[in-house]
C-alpha cells in the first residue's frame, strides 16, 4: 500500500506530500471532511510516510515501503474500530476501582499514539491529552517522529484547552493530527495554530467508478444508489450496509406514508411494535432515524424543484407520491418531531411509543 491507494483529494495529498519532501511539515495538522473521506487513513499513511525505515519516491514525492518494522507495526493500527473494541475490552477487564482512572488509546508502535473518544460520552477528556503532554517532549525512541492521532473533534472543554497549550509550543519531532467532519467544532485558537486540510466530497460519478472496481459483487443500480448515500465518501460507500439500511428505509416508508396517507394505525402499530430495548434495539432504531432524515431531504428536494439532488434514486416513484402531499412545513415539523425521538432515546423512553407519538402528532397536524 502506498499513497497511490489513496482515493480521492489528490491535491491535498499532494500538498502535505509535499511538505513532508520540504522538511516544511506543520506540527498540528486539522484533517477536516465528511465521514468516511479517509481523514483516518491518510493520517496513518502520513505517519508512516514520516517514519519509514527504507523510504521511497513515487512520481517525484516521499512515499512509504509498507514492508519496514515501523510500517508493519503502524498499520495495525488501521482497523480503528477493531483496535477500539480491544481497548474498550481490556478496560473492561481491570478492577472496578482501576477503570475509572483508565482511558482509552490504541497504540500499536511506541512512538505513534491513537486517541479516540473516551466511552460512554464519547469525547475526548483531559486525561488523553495529559498522556500526550506526558510523552510528546520526550525524543522518539523507535521512530524518527512522534505522532499524535485524535480521531475526534469532540473535546470536553479543560481537554481542549490542555491541548491549546500544546499546540502553542510543540517540539520539532512531534505531530499531532485532528480528524474532524468540521473543523469548525474545534477552538479557534486551535485552529489558529494548526494547519487545516480538507478532504472534500467526491463526485457521485467518481465514487461509482471506485465501486465498480472495488466492490464488483454489487451491481450497477446499487452503486449508482449507494454513490449518492455515502454523500461522496469512498470509505463510507465501501462499507456500508445496504441490506440494514434498505430493511430501515422500508420501515422509514411506512411511517412516513402512515403519517400522510392514513388514519389507521395498524400497519405502523405492528413495524414500530419490533423496535424493542437493549443495544440491538438501539442500533435497529438510530438506523431508522437515520433513514427517515434520508427520506424527509429527498422530499425537500423534491419540493423544491432539484429532483437530481435526490439519493434515494431507486424509489422515486414512492418519494414523488409522499411529496405530493408534503409540503415544507411538514417536512419542518417532521425534522423537529424525529429529534425529539432522538433526545428520548438518551433518556431511553420506549422506543416503540415514541416512534407512534412521532407518526400520529404528524398526522394530527395534516
Amino acid at each position: 500500500m502506498s499513497f497511490s491507494d489513496f482515493y480521492g483529494n489528490s491535491e491535498a495529498v499532494r500538498q502535505l506530500r509535499d511538505m513532508l519532501a520540504r522538511n516544511r511539515f506543520p506540527q498540528g495538522v486539522i484533517l477536516a471532511g465528511p465521514a468516511g473521506s479517509g481523514k483516518y487513513t491518510l493520517a496513518l499513511m502520513l505517519a508512516k510516510a514520516m517514519n519509514c525505515l527504507a523510504p521511497v519516491i513515487t512520481n517525484g514525492l516521499p512515499d512509504f515501503c509498507g514492508n519496514c518494522s515501523n510500517c508493519v507495526r503502524i498499520a495495525q493500527a488501521e482497523d480503528l474500530d477493531a483496535r477500539f473494541a480491544e481497548a474498550v475490552e481490556a478496560r473492561e477487564g481491570l478492577r472496578d476501582s482501576d477503570k475509572k482512572d483508565t482511558r482509552l488509546f490504541v497504540q500499536t508502535h511506541p512512538d505513534v499514539l491513537v486517541i479516540p473518544p473516551d466511552p460512554p460520552q464519547m469525547m475526548i477528556k483531559v486525561d488523553q491529552v495529559r498522556r500526550v503532554i506526558e510523552t510528546i517532549y520526550y525524543r522518539p525512541g523507535e521512530a524518527k517522529e512522534r505522532v499524535y492521532i485524535f480521531t475526534d473533534s469532540a473535546f470536553m472543554k479543560e481537554a481542549a484547552n490542555s491541548l491549546l497549550k500544546v499546540l502553542e509550543e510543540p517540539p520539532e519531532f512531534a505531530t499531532i493530527f485532528l480528524l474532524t467532519e468540521n473543523a469548525g467544532e474545534l477552538l479557534p485558537t486551535i485552529r489558529s495554530r494548526s494547519m487545516i486540510v480538507a478532504l472534500n466530497a467526491l463526485p457521485a460519478a467518481e465514487v461509482e467508478a471506485y465501486l465498480a472496481t472495488n466492490r464488483p459483487d454489487w451491481n450497477p443500480k446499487q452503486r449508482a444508489l449507494l454513490a449518492r448515500l455515502s454523500e461522496g465518501a469512498v470509505g463510507r460507500a465501501r462499507s456500508f450496509d445496504l441490506a440494514a439500511y434498505t430493511a430501515a428505509r422500508a420501515h422509514a416508508l411506512a411511517i412516513l406514508s402512515s403519517a400522510l396517507r392514513s388514519s389507521d394505525h395498524s400497519e405502523l402499530f405492528k413495524i414500530t411494535e419490533s423496535y424493542r430495548a437493549g443495544a440491538e434495539g438501539r442500533d435497529k432504531t438510530e438506523k431508522l432515524i437515520r433513514a427517515i432524515y434520508s427520506l424527509l431531504q429527498d422530499l425537500t428536494f423534491l419540493n423544491s424543484g432539484t429532483p437530481e439532488l435526490v439519493r434515494n434514486t431507486d424509489i422515486q416513484p414512492e418519494l414523488k407520491n409522499l411529496a405530493e402531499a408534503a409540503d415544507f412545513a411538514w417536512i419542518a415539523l417532521a425534522s423537529d418531531r424525529l429529534a425529539e425521538v432522538e433526545r428520548g432515546m438518551r433518556r431511553n423512553l420506549l422506543r416503540s411509543l415514541s416512534l407512534d407519538a412521532f407518526a400520529t402528532a404528524l398526522e394530527r397536524s395534516t
